[in-house]
C-alpha cells in the first residue's frame, strides 16, 4: 500500500479507496474497506461508487498515543454499567470531551489536507462548482459492517463538508464519536473491547442527492428473509431522513431471478408520503443541513423512475454475488444509494452485509417455522388504536410509554412498549429494554425497524399518529402477524404462538399445494414446503388492494356519485383522469406477481374474478354498474361476465394484468383458472376473449384451468377436458349445488357437508373422467383442510393435487404420506425430484414435530 506515509511513520496515515479492499478492515474499517472493494472490483461491471480516501486505524492509534489519553479513557469506562443510562451519558460526554479538546498531531492534519487537495484535483469538474469539493466524512470502525455484527450508525457522519479546515475538524469529531453513548453500550453488550476497536474515517466525494433522491436497498426481504427480492426505499434529498426514520419513503420490490433473465419484474411499488427532504443549508456553515417541505406534486409521484429502480436492483445482485463469493457463502447486502442532482448519475455510497435474516439462515433458525395467531374475542374490548408498517411477524405486549426525547430515558422500564416519533442511535440504550417499538414516522429500513430486527422484537413504524393515539400507562398489543400492516390494539389480546420444525418433509405422490389469499403474506408463506399454490383469488386482491370497481375507473370522472369521484381521485393520484383504469391493472398485477414470485418456479394457479353482483356493487363506484339479483350466488358471476358486453371491458383489464405479470415480469409459473363456467361453449367464449387480450392458451406455456363447481362440470367433464388444461374442484359451490342449498342460509346450514355421499360421488366421477382424458385434476376447496378423512378419500381416488390452507398443510402432508405408504403408493421419480427442488428452493424442509403454546406474555419476534 502506498498511501500517505509521513516522516517517521512505518504505516500510512491515509489511503485512497482504490488501494484497499475487504481484507483491509483492520486498517480502514468495514465501511471504507467495502467502498474500496467495490471501486477496485465492481466499477468495470458498471457500478458507480464515489471516490475518496480514508484515514487509517494507525492514524487513530497515533493520535491517541501521541496525546497520552488512553489511560484517562480507560479510567472513565472501566467500571461503567451501561444499563444505567445516566452514568452512560456522563461517561460518554467525558470521553468525547477529552478527544475533542486534544489537538491533532501536525503531521496527521497535514496528511489529511494534502489528500483533500489531491482529491479536489482528481474529481473537480464542471458540475462541482470550484476547486474545493463538497465531501461526506464518515466514520468507519474496524469492528463495523461485519457479517455477524452491525455497528452501522454507531459513529458520526458529516455531510456537505467543504474546505481544508472543515475536513480536518470533521475527522476530529468522527474520532470522538467512537465514544458516543450508543457506541459504548453496543460494544459492551457485544463483548468488544473498547480499545481494540479502532476508527478510520472516509472522506468521500459528496453526491448531490439534496437536489435529487437517495435511499437504502437490501438484496433480501428484511421482514421474512425471502432471498429472491431486492427491496429499495427512496425519498427526496439527503439519505439521513430515511435512515433516521424521519420520512415515510417510497418502496419498490424487484424479483431477482427474472430480472437476471432480462425481464422488468418490479412486483411492487408503494408510494410514500415523503413530506420533507434534507438539503444543504449554507446559512448554517460548512456542516449545515435543513429539512424543508416537499411540494405536494412531488409527494404524489415516485422518487425513482422504473429505469433507475431496475439499474439499482441489478447492482444489488452484482454486489451480493461478489460479496457471497468473497465470504464463501450467501451474503445478502444492505446498501445505500444516491442520485446526483447535478449529473443525474446513480451511485452506491455504502454496502455492508445484512446481519439479521442472513444470520438466522446460517444458524438454521429457518428450520423452525414460528407463527403467531390472534384470538380476538367477538365484541371484545380491544380497539385498534393505530396501524403502520409491520416489522417482523410476531406479537408483543406490554405497558406503553410515550417518550418524545432521549433525555427522558431514565423513566423507561424493562419490557415496556416504546412509543415515539422516531428513533436514532441515541435511543438504543432504552430500545434494548423494550418489549416492542412503535413510531409515528419511518419505513421498513428506518433506524427503529433495523434495531427491532436485531433485537428480535416486534415493531410498527410509520403510524403517523402513534404518539397521539397511544397513551402512557395503557396496556397494548403490537401485532405484526397479519401481513405488511402492523396493528396496535388496546389491551392484552389473547394469542397463540406455534412452532413447527420443517427439516424433514416426506415425499408424496399427491401434489400438495397451498391456498394464498393475501399477497402481503406470500413471502413469509413461501417457507412452507408446499409444491405451489393451488388457489390465489383475484377477489381478495381487488377488495383489499384496488377497492374500486373496474368500470368506475374506466368511466372516471363521469360517474353519478360525486363522493365516489372524490374518493377515487384521492386513491389514484399517480394516474390521469383518462388513465385511471391502469390503476386497476397495476394493483392487480402487483398482487398476482407477489404471490407468483414468492413461489417461483413452482406453479401458481390464479383464479379470475368471481365476485357476485352484490359483492361487486360494494366496491367503490360499483352500484352504478351492478344489477340487483334475487340470488346472486347462482347469478351473473364468473365466466358469464367475461364475454358479456356489459363487463367485457373490465375483464380485459384482468387479462392485461396477467399479460404484465407473465410477459413483462417473466413470471410464467402463473396458471389462469376460470370460475363458474357452466358450459363448454361458455369456456370457449372466455378463451376467445382472453386471446383477444393477449392471453393465448398454449402460448409461452400458458395453461388455463377451469373450476369444477357446477354439476354440469362433472356431467360434461369429457367435453370440458377438450377446452381446458385441467380441473380444480371447488368443494363449497359443488356441495351447495349438488345438494340444492344456499350455504349462506343459517336455516339449512346443518345440511351442508362436503362428505355427503352425493358430493363424494360427484368428486369420484370427475376425478375418473379427468384421469381418463389425461388432464390434471386437483381440489382447492375448504374440505381437505377441515376434514382429514376427506383428504384421504381424494388420495384413494387418485387426485393429482390437493391445495390446503397454510395452517393445515404440514399436518395433512404427514397424514397423506402415511396413507400413501399404507396403500403402497410410492412417489414417482418426477414427484420425488419436485419435492427435492422445493426443499432446495425454500432452504427448509418439514417434520412431524409440532408444538403449540397459548400465552399472553411478552412474545419475541
Amino acid at each position: 500500500m502506498a498511501g500517505t506515509i509521513a516522516n517517521g511513520h512505518s504505516q500510512p496515515l491515509v489511503l485512497w479507496f482504490e488501494e484497499v479492499g475487504l481484507k483491509d478492515i483492520a486498517i480502514v474499517g468495514g465501511k471504507n474497506a467495502s467502498l474500496g472493494e467495490m471501486i477496485r472490483t465492481l466499477t468495470h461491471k458498471g457500478i458507480s461508487v464515489p471516490g475518496g480516501f480514508a484515514t487509517t486505524s494507525y492514524a487513530y492509534q497515533y493520535f491517541v498515543q501521541q496525546a497520552g489519553i488512553e489511560a484517562r479513557l480507560r479510567e472513565i469506562l472501566g467500571s461503567l454499567d451501561v444499563s444505567d443510562v445516566n452514568a452512560l451519558a456522563h461517561a460518554g460526554n467525558l470521553a468525547r470531551q477529552i478527544i475533542l479538546e486534544t489537538p491533532f498531531p501536525k503531521d496527521l492534519g497535514e496528511a489529511i489536507v494534502c489528500s483533500y487537495r489531491e482529491m479536489c484535483n482528481r474529481f473537480g469538474g464542471p458540475h462541482r462548482g470550484g476547486a474545493e469539493l463538497d465531501c461526506a466524512v464518515r466514520s468507519s470502525a474496524t469492528a463495523e459492517d461485519l457479517p455477524d455484527a452491525s455497528f452501522a450508525g454507531q459513529q458520526d457522519t458529516y455531510l456537505n463538508i467543504r474546505g481544508e479546515h472543515a475536513i480536518v475538524e470533521a475527522v476530529h469529531r468522527c474520532f470522538a464519536s467512537l465514544f458516543t453513548d450508543r457506541a459504548i453500550s453496543y460494544r459492551q453488550v457485544k463483548n468488544f473491547d473498547h480499545f481494540l476497536v479502532q476508527l478510520s474515517v472516509g472522506i468521500q466525494l459528496m453526491v448531490r442527492s439534496d437536489l435529487a433522491a437517495s435511499g437504502v436497498m437490501f438484496s433480501i426481504d428484511t421482514e421474512t428473509g425471502f432471498k429472491d427480492t431486492v427491496v429499495i426505499n427512496a425519498s427526496y434529498g439527503l439519505g439521513e431522513n430515511i435512515v433516521q426514520g424521519s420520512v415515510n419513503p417510497d418502496e419498490y420490490v424487484v424479483f431477482k431471478p427474472t430480472l437476471l433473465q432480462g425481464y422488468k419484474p418490479i412486483v411492487e411499488r408503494k408510494l410514500g408520503s415523503k413530506e420533507q427532504k434534507m438539503i444543504y443549508d449554507q446559512s448554517k456553515g460548512s456542516r449545515g443541513t435543513s429539512n424543508i417541505p416537499v411540494p405536494i406534486q412531488d409527494r404524489n409521484r415516485f422518487a425513482l423512475t422504473d429505469e433507475q429502480i431496475l439499474i439499482l436492483a441489478r447492482w444489488a445482485c452484482i454486489i451480493e454475488d461478489h460479496y457471497s463469493g468473497l465470504h464463501g457463502h450467501w451474503t445478502p447486502m444492505d446498501m445505500e444509494w444516491a442520485v446526483d442532482g447535478l449529473s443525474g448519475q446513480l451511485f452506491i455510497v455504502q454496502a455492508r452485509p445484512e446481519t439479521v435474516q442472513s444470520q438466522m439462515a446460517h444458524k438454521h433458525e429457518g428450520d423452525v417455522l414460528v407463527t403467531y395467531h390472534l384470538e380476538l374475542p367477538k365484541g371484545g374490548p380491544h380497539p385498534i388504536l393505530t396501524s403502520g408498517v409491520a416489522v417482523g411477524s410476531g406479537i408483543g405486549q406490554g405497558r406503553a410509554r410515550v417518550i418524545s426525547d432521549p433525555s427522558q430515558m431514565a423513566s423507561f422500564k424493562d419490557g415496556e412498549v416504546l412509543v415515539t416519533q422516531r428513533t436514532d442511535p441515541d435511543w438504543e440504550p432504552i430500545m434494548k429494554k423494550a418489549g416492542a417499538i412503535v413510531t409515528s414516522v419511518g419505513g421498513r429500513t428506518c433506524h427503529a425497524a433495523i434495531i427491532a430486527r436485531e433485537l428480535g422484537i416486534p415493531a410498527v413504524v410509520g403510524c403517523g399518529n402513534a404518539t397521539e393515539a397511544i397513551q402512557t400507562g395503557v396496556d397494548v398489543s403490537i401485532v405484526c402477524s397479519q401481513g405488511e400492516t402492523g396493528f396496535i390494539y388496546g389491551g392484552l389480546v389473547p394469542f397463540r404462538r406455534e412452532e413447527v420444525r420443517i427439516d424433514n418433509i416426506p415425499q408424496t405422490r399427491t401434489q400438495l399445494l397451498m391456498n394464498i389469499g393475501n399477497p402481503s403474506e406470500a413471502f413469509a408463506l413461501s417457507k412452507i414446503p408446499a409444491q405451489g399454490v393451488g388457489l390465489a383469488r383475484l377477489e381478495f386482491i381487488i377488495a383489499n388492494h384496488v377497492k374500486i370497481h373496474p368500470l368506475a375507473l374506466m368511466n372516471f370522472p363521469n360517474l353519478r356519485d360525486p363522493s365516489a369521484v372524490s374518493q377515487i381521485a384521492k386513491m389514484t393520484p399517480l394516474y390521469a383522469d383518462n388513465a385511471k383504469a391502469q390503476f386497476f391493472v397495476d394493483r392487480l398485477a402487483s398482487g398476482i406477481a407477489t404471490i407468483a414470485a414468492a413461489m417461483h418456479p413452482r406453479p401458481v394457479i390464479v383464479r379470475m374474478s368471481d365476485f357476485k353482483s352484490n359483492e361487486y356493487a360494494n366496491l367503490l363506484g360499483g352500484r352504478e354498474f351492478e344489477p340487483l339479483e334475487e340470488n346472486p350466488m347462482i347469478g351473473w358471476r364468473g365466466a358469464s361476465r367475461y364475454y358479456d358486453p356489459k363487463f367485457r371491458a373490465a375483464f380485459a383489464l384482468e387479462c392485461q394484468a396477467f399479460v404484465k405479470v407473465r410477459m413483462e415480469m417473466g413470471l410464467k409459473n402463473v396458471i389462469v383458472m376460470i370460475p363458474f363456467c357452466r358450459t363448454p361453449d361458455e369456456g370457449r367464449k372466455v378463451l376467445a376473449e382472453m386471446a383477444a387480450n393477449g392471453l393465448q392458451r398454449g402460448q409461452d406455456g400458458l395453461q388455463v384451468y377451469v373450476m369444477c363447481e357446477v354439476p354440469s362440470n362433472v356431467i360434461l367433464a369429457d367435453e370440458f377436458a377438450k377446452v381446458f388444461d385441467g380441473f380444480s374442484i371447488g368443494s363449497n359451490d359443488l356441495t351447495q349445488l349438488t345438494l340444492g342449498l344456499d350455504r349462506d342460509s343459517g336455516l339449512i346450514a346443518h345440511l351442508f357437508d362436503e362428505r355427503n355421499n352425493a358430493v363424494k360421488e360427484m368428486v369420484r366421477m370427475v376425478i375418473a373422467t379427468a384421469r381418463r382424458n389425461g388432464v390434471k385434476i386437483g381440489i382447492c376447496g375448504q374440505a381437505p383442510s377441515d376434514f382429514p378423512d376427506f383428504a384421504r378419500f381424494l388420495v384413494e381416488q387418485g387426485i393429482n393435487s390437493i391445495s390446503l390452507n397454510p395452517d393445515s398443510l404440514i399436518k395433512t402432508t404427514l397424514d397423506i404420506a402415511a396413507l400413501e405408504e399404507r396403500l403402497g403408493i410410492a412417489p414417482t421419480q418426477t414427484q420425488a425430484s419436485a419435492n427435492s427442488a422445493v426443499i432446495a428452493y425454500t432452504g427448509a424442509t418439514v417434520s412431524a414435530a409440532t408444538t403449540s403454546d397459548k400465552s399472553s406474555e411478552k412474545a419475541m419476534l
